[in-house]
């Protein structure tokens, strides 16, 4: 497996943490940045993107400035189904190879920090994260899921929380008021199923897409939020 690694030439505005694009080739290959941070804490974090994204979407900027701020190491990457594709949604056959993606990841950030690995995703993302870890309880730490897509839009009765049980590994989820994949209320229901320790923000006002235009101080909040999570967890 051959590796390139580059400097990004899209460097975040105003942060100083260094960001080097990774290619590795391969099956299903990896593409993606790495974010480290200028005072390292040990632990580290894979973060992936949505079905309609890629892992340059506003939202995954915001949360890899705010971890690598913390002191994470962020590895923010792009899923198999964008690799192949600029456009279009993943397709439900390629769902396993998205979670080989996930898993690549995950191995590819192991071999460069020490130290606890946290997977997390948005919507799709999120919900392949999550069923990774289901499959595979010891491959991270813990998960941070945003958006999670608790069911299609106008479709509560398509509950994707068949593989909740099976999730033993803490589980910190992060949905907005608004957002259409789930109520809040339909997201507690759907939480006390879960095998391990889990927690729950509430983002007032915002939607699927979470992060709302002007809002700057989400991502360190969501951070902050996350780490008092494991603490506790």
């Amino acid at each position: 497996m051959e590796e390139e690694e580059v400097r990004a030439s899209h460097l975040a505005e105003d942060s100083p943490n260094p960001v080097t694009a990774l290619r590795l080739e391969g099956e299903p290959g990896l593409r993606g940045f790495l974010h480290s941070p200028v005072e390292a804490n040990g632990s580290s974090v894979v973060l992936t993107h949505g079905a309609g994204a890629n892992c340059e979407s506003r939202l995954l900027m915001a949360m890899a400035n705010a971890f690598a701020a913390a002191g994470f190491f962020v590895l923010r990457c792009d899923l198999p189904f964008r690799q192949a594709r600029r456009f279009g949604p993943p397709s439900p056959g390629g769902a396993g190879r998205d979670r080989d993606g996930l898993r690549q990841a995950v191995v590819a950030l192991k071999e460069r920090v020490k130290g606890a690995v946290y997977l997390s995703g948005h919507s799709y993302g999120g919900r392949q994260a999550s069923m990774l870890v289901a499959e595979e309880p010891e491959i991270v730490a813990g998960l941070l899921l945003l958006s999670y897509p608790l069911h299609p839009p106008q479709k509560p009765e398509q509950l994707r929380t068949a593989h909740f049980p099976k999730i033993r590994k803490p589980a910190f989820f992060v949905h907005g008021t608004k957002d259409g994949f789930g109520s809040i209320a339909e997201m507690k229901a759907a939480l006390k199923v879960i095998g391990g320790s889990h927690g729950l923000l509430e983002v007032d006002g915002a939607g699927h897409e979470l992060l709302k235009k002007n809002d700057t101080e989400l991502p360190a909040r969501v951070v902050n939020e996350f780490q008092a999570f494991l603490e506790k967890s």
